[in-house]
């Protein structure tokens, strides 16, 4: 048995090339969306709470993960609650919804967890995230809360 040399890694404007070509559509990311998924933000709004995470991850005003989330949402603490529609089993996460409704905080699910923890600064997924308000990024903030307050809420 001989060793065989490993491929190199490309440079880095090659691998950016090869990031977009593994990029998928938002019509292929939904198609593996939950059930339970509702509301779902549209593009717009996606790409609009990607740049709010981001913002807050950088001024270390974010919330992630079930566990932690879970807990300051029972501490009271307000913001916007996002959450991943490809996140698996359902049961992982289920409950996080009747507690933002139980205590009147905006929610949304967005389609791809990998999305979600990348725009957090994270290299793993990541299936929730509170985002805090913070008058660095306020305006983005009261625009996402403004748009997720008027998605429909399921039955």
């Amino acid at each position: 048995m001989t060793k065989t040399k490993k491929e190199k890694v490309p440079a880095d404007g090659e691998e950016a090339a090869a990031a977009d070509g593994n990029e998928k559509s938002y019509q292929e990311l939904i198609a593996n969306i939950n059930p339970i998924a509702q509301p779902l933000a549209s593009k717009k709004l996606s790409k609009k709470l990607y740049k709010c995470v981001k913002k807050a991850a950088k001024v270390k005003n974010i919330r992630r993960g079930v566990k932690e989330v879970q807990k300051f949402i029972n501490k009271g603490e307000k913001g916007i609650v996002v959450l991943a529609g490809d996140t698996l089993p359902i049961d992982v996460y289920c409950h996080l919804p009747v507690m933002c409704e139980d205590r009147n905080l905006p929610y949304a699910y967005i389609p791809s967890k990998v999305d979600l923890g990348s725009s957090a600064g994270s290299k793993r997924p990541t299936c929730v995230i509170l985002i805090k308000s913070h008058p660095d990024y306020q305006d983005a903030y009261d625009e996402c809360v403004e748009e997720v307050s008027g998605l429909p809420k399921p039955l």
